[in-house]
């Protein structure tokens, strides 16, 4: 159990990989990955406008690897070339730059070049909160607006295996939706009840998930002792599986903007992990988020 990113940071294991970094030339993005590079004993390759990055890098006060920098200042070009080097074994991890999300998804997605594996590509946040004592997964908040059942099983698939990557040996999953009662008129409440038969088969991985959980029962224990609700997850939640992508961008952005959350992001499901941050997005979250992949790869 991690409680905070830095404890998650102190266990990086020293081995040596490439983060393969598209449409790099973007301040936030270059000064997470230097940083990471500083620290957290990788290497990288930037692909996108190479004079622009050279620029950014001497802003930085930073000389660039030599052969670390391929020029390709088309958008579309620059995507497809990460991914390719990728393909090629050149890099363990990719991340997105200063590069449209639906791009960078469109070359990673290609059946013919691109780096899908099988299943479902997911989008899984960590979140460190000031009122929750660890670390807690939203997933997805990015990928699928609308999952259907099966989905929502590979979801949460992609989630545990992550989190048993990170060394949780049986991830806590509550299938969040408005109220702990199955309601017909409510459909996630009856996936929800469903995905908890699937664990109970062992179709979901090793994991324990409880469903249908409203919010407050999936983090608090006092809050279903109140309620007198039986829990073996609650106060105890490892991973939120929300029903749509809209709840779980909603929900994290609230912790962040409202609670003071720290956010870490990757999509799940490639070949490698994919660090797919807002463009917006701060130093600080690229960080944490190539920690994520660099974590995923290295366990």
């Amino acid at each position: 159990m991690f409680r905070n990113f830095k404890e998650l940071s102190d266990s990086i294991p020293s081995a040596e990989r490439t983060l393969v970094v598209a449409a790099a030339h973007d301040k936030h993005t270059l000064e997470a990955v230097l940083t990471a590079a500083d620290n957290l004993d990788i290497n990288y390759i930037l692909v996108g406008n190479s004079a622009e990055i050279e620029l950014l890098l001497s802003q930085l006060g930073k000389t660039p690897d030599k052969g670390s920098i391929i020029n390709e200042p088309d958008s579309i070009k620059c995507a497809r070339k990460a991914v390719a080097l990728i393909k090629e074994g050149a890099g363990d991890a990719l991340m997105k730059g200063l590069l449209d999300t639906g791009t960078m998804l469109k070359a990673v997605l290609d059946k013919e070049t691109g780096i899908r594996d099988s299943g479902t590509l997911s989008h899984l946040a960590i979140l460190e909160t000031p009122g929750y004592h660890k670390l807690i997964g939203i997933t997805d908040g990015g990928m699928i607006p609308n999952p259907v059942l099966e989905q929502k099983a590979d979801i949460v698939k992609n989630a545990v295996m992550f989190f048993k990557r990170l060394g949780y040996e049986k991830p806590n999953v509550a299938a969040l939706c408005a109220s702990e009662t199955v309601n017909p008129k409510i459909p996630e409440t009856i996936e929800a009840a469903e995905l908890q038969i699937m664990c109970r088969n062992g179709e979901l991985g090793d994991c324990l998930l409880e469903g249908p959980l409203s919010f407050d029962l999936a983090i608090s224990r006092e809050s279903a002792d109140i309620k007198g609700f039986s829990s073996r997850i609650s106060g105890e939640t490892d991973i939120l599986l929300v029903p749509n992508f809209t709840v779980g961008n909603v929900l994290a952005k609230g912790l962040i903007y409202c609670a003071g959350a720290k956010m870490a992001g990757i999509v799940l499901g490639a070949k490698v992990p994919v660090v797919l941050t807002s463009r917006g997005a701060s130093m600080e979250e690229k960080l944490f988020s190539i920690m994520l992949s660099i974590l995923y790869k290295g366990a």
